[in-house]
């Protein structure tokens, strides 16, 4: 076993600390049971022999460390690839970071807008739903999960009520069903709906949600537009820049422990709400899908918010956002 050949090598070198590695660790059965049971007498032997554990699958991670590890572990998140980092790496502009998202293996396809949707679909969504999902998850109807998940992506930075959703479903049962599912979707790190800010819980999680992916890919496979329409319709990709501002956010929420809403009330609104500590910020997103809008003044007025900024047109560039630490713009 791996674990016991790293302590006879840590016990050879005469180490008092040694680091071991163990990835894709969910496709090991039982592999909870197995990790606390050597962690266990790891401990009782005062034997500092650190654990990395990796895996491509987080619900089967999530899982496997609430029922089996809980006291024994630090979690440590890695969410999907920053514009930072797709640039780093890939040297990819950030417009095309903007359509094509930040999963690493889709970027040697770029060029090639048709095989590289076949690699989102068939290598990312596919193994997320089909494994992630549906073999950790209680789904009695897997072909509506799969429509819900569709039909999210593709209204990615809109408002939709999940009344409104069952008429564009088959087979979609009822609300609580929707809602479960979309939940069950944000868990995966795929598709969210955003509640809309208000002063009161209650208020916040009866609204109706606004769709947002945590990677404009998944976005961009279900929209039905390709990267050349998108990229030259003013108000077509002013959708994307929404949700690749709102992918950012989401994306570091785990991390700084902060909540993301949106905001409107009659024509005003707000793009995005954050909520750290009973502070707000809030940020509105300008491109060519909408420049005018009294909805930052209005939500001044009416929550008094630590800071408000605009994202885009007349603001901060899209391209300096994509790179912020949000930490550091709430915590400061």
């Amino acid at each position: 076993m791996v674990w016991e050949t790293a302590r006879v090598q840590m016990k050879v070198s005469a180490a008092s600390e040694y680091l071991l590695i163990i990835d894709e660790v969910h496709k090991i059965n039982n592999w909870s049971e197995a990790v606390k049971k050597e962690w266990d007498l790891d401990t009782f032997n005062n034997l500092g022999l650190k654990v990395v554990i990796l895996g491509s699958s987080r619900l089967l991670l999530k899982d496997g460390l609430t029922e089996s590890l809980a006291g024994r572990y630090e979690l440590i998140r890695m969410p999907h690839w920053s514009f930072g980092e797709m640039r780093e790496a890939f040297d990819m502009d950030i417009d095309h970071y903007i359509y094509f998202g930040g999963y690493p293996g889709g970027a040697q396809y770029v060029a090639d807008e048709r095989r590289w949707r076949r690699y989102i679909k068939d290598s990312i969504v596919a193994p997320a739903i089909e494994r992630d999902v549906l073999q950790t998850k209680t789904v009695y109807k897997p072909a509506l999960m799969k429509q819900l998940f569709e039909l999210g992506c593709a209204y990615s930075s809109e408002e939709l009520s999940l009344n409104k959703m069952l008429g564009q479903l088959q087979d979609a049962g009822n609300v609580t069903t929707l809602a479960g599912y979309l939940n069950t979707l944000d868990e995966s790190r795929l598709l969210c709906g955003l509640h809309k800010y208000a002063a009161d819980e209650a208020r916040k999680y009866n609204s109706v949600p606004k769709f947002m992916v945590y990677n404009t890919a998944l976005f961009s496979v279900q929209s039905g537009v390709n990267w050349e329409k998108a990229y030259t319709t003013p108000k077509e990709w002013g959708r994307w820049v929404e949700s690749a501002v709102g992918a950012h956010l989401l994306n570091q929420a785990d991390e700084y422990d902060y909540k993301l809403y949106y905001w409107r009330e009659r024509d005003d609104e707000v793009d995005y709400v954050i909520d750290y500590n009973g502070r707000c910020t809030a940020i509105e997103v300008k491109s060519g899908r909408r420049t005018g809008n009294e909805g930052l003044k209005v939500f001044r007025e009416k929550f008094h918010p630590a800071q408000a900024f605009v994202v885009g047109s007349g603001g901060v560039l899209v391209e300096e956002f994509l790179r912020w630490d949000i930490g550091k713009l709430i915590e400061g």
